[in-house]
């Protein structure tokens, strides 16, 4: 049975699930990204499926059945390796091990029972630096694969093998799926019970635990907007003012003159103020401006494209997109205030 099939029917035939454990101090938003898994996958749902999945916390280290410490949270460890080898699909999630340097490296015995795990068909699912462990036991290589952007540069440099995309909030590639950091952790795992059991069961799971039901994975983690906080302070003014008024035609010539400098001078401080040029400055001040009128706001694609400045709505889609990930309509579905 392939792999695609065998998740198909996991529903039909009951899906195990187990989460990799390891010994060490987790970071509070560690227990979270185990808190997700928990309630996504631990938590029987009858109503919506049955059977549902068979969650399994498991360790190959001794050290690691007895606890896993994390700011007075306990986590133990009641299988072993061969339930985690069996297993459907297997988590793992951050670590305590320092993955990027390699001063603390990923236990082998971990790494053998990742391996044989994939061989034996698991689907592998690595949540922020869990994508570390993946590609320490070689199933990155090859792989399209995203992690929390601080640590994406990072994970390409180890695992040159591997195609980091940095801004994905979760990347699925088949049988080896990887998410970025916390949230994106729930994304992932509503992706894969839209898969198992289908997006009728997902949204419902995802209202009941009061989440958006379908961030797309190819939407951008974040739109960087702290290039205005980091612009120098005879830059400020000009940018500040751009910014309430991105709805008029803004011209380099015209920026520099509110900075009362040449247009190339302008152009030279700014690059090296923040690293942008002022149009490509401009372009994420306006497409801020689009998803923040996209969430809370009724208005038309037309009437936003017009209001930050980017005058026709196939305007907004092509540069929203290439950006953001997702179409306009995409991001406002998922990300609107307003109640249904």
């Amino acid at each position: 049975m392939t792999n695609g099939s065998r998740h198909i029917l996991a529903g039909m035939t009951g899906h195990t699930v187990a989460i990799a454990v390891t010994p060490g101090v987790l970071h509070p938003w560690d227990l979270y990204e185990l808190g997700v898994i928990g309630a996504i996958f631990g938590t029987p749902q009858p109503d919506l499926a049955d059977p549902w999945y068979d969650l399994r916390i498991c360790s190959v280290l001794p050290e690691a059945g007895e606890s896993v410490i994390g700011h007075g949270a306990f986590l133990r460890a009641e299988h072993g390796a061969a339930e985690l080898v069996s297993a459907d699909t297997v988590f793992v999630p951050s670590i305590a091990y320092d993955c990027a340097t390699e001063d603390r490296p990923v236990p082998p015995e971990l790494l053998d029972a990742l391996v044989e795990a994939h061989r034996r068909g698991a689907r592998m699912v690595a949540l922020c630096n869990g994508a570390f462990v993946l590609g320490a036991a070689g199933l990155l290589n090859g792989r399209r694969v995203t992690a929390h952007w601080e640590h994406a540069a990072v994970l390409a440099r180890r695992f040159p093998a591997a195609e980091v995309d940095e801004s994905a909030l979760y990347v699925d590639d088949g049988d080896i799926l990887t998410s970025s950091g916390m949230t994106a952790a729930l994304d992932l795992s509503l992706h894969l019970v839209r898969r198992d059991f289908g997006a009728a069961v997902a949204n419902r799971l995802a209202r009941r635990l009061v989440a958006p039901p379908n961030r797309a994975g190819g939407q951008a983690q974040f739109v960087d907007l702290s290039v205005s906080a980091r612009a120098e302070a005879d830059l400020g003014p000009a940018l500040e003012w751009a910014i309430a008024h991105l709805d008029e035609p803004l011209t380099v010539e015209l920026l520099a003159a509110r900075a009362t400098m040449s247009p190339r001078t302008f152009h030279r401080r700014l690059r090296q103020s923040i690293g942008s040029t002022p149009k490509q400055w401009l372009l994420t001040q306006r497409l801020a401006r689009a998803q923040s009128l996209l969430e809370s706001t009724d208005f038309g694609i037309d009437r936003i494209s017009r209001m930050c400045g980017l005058g026709t709505a196939a305007n907004l889609r092509r540069h929203f997109a290439a950006v953001v990930g997702v179409t306009p309509v995409e991001y406002r579905r998922t990300f609107e205030q307003r109640p249904a």
